[in-house]
């Protein structure tokens, strides 16, 4: 799951001098200002920019479906007088969260 949009880490590189931006399987990386190698950008940075901006396209697409498969499995469960719906969306909604880890930089 992306957990940055690619348009917030352009900015922050435009506003602080960095170019060239490209990513490597979720690493940012760019030319710092007055650099000829290319270095990833901090960790810091983006921990910053993600609690400025909040959650990305896909982390709210993926909260949406975890709420609504919830919804549909409590009514389900409800109907059918079974708790494995909710089971099954006790599964779904873990994987959810997992994705949601933001790997260590």
């Amino acid at each position: 799951m992306k957990h940055f949009c690619d348009t917030w880490i352009q900015e922050w590189c435009e506003e602080n001098g960095w170019t060239d931006l490209f990513i490597e399987r979720y690493m940012y990386w760019a030319f710092p200002p007055g650099a000829v190698i290319p270095e990833p950008i901090p960790p810091k940075t983006l921990r910053a920019i993600k609690a400025q901006k909040g959650f990305s396209d896909q982390e709210r697409l993926w909260s949406i479906a975890a709420v609504s498969v919830t919804i549909i499995a409590a009514i389900l469960s409800y109907l059918l007088m079974s708790p494995m719906p909710l089971v099954l969306d006790f599964i779904f909604v873990t994987f959810v969260v997992v994705q949601f880890e933001i790997e260590q930089f």
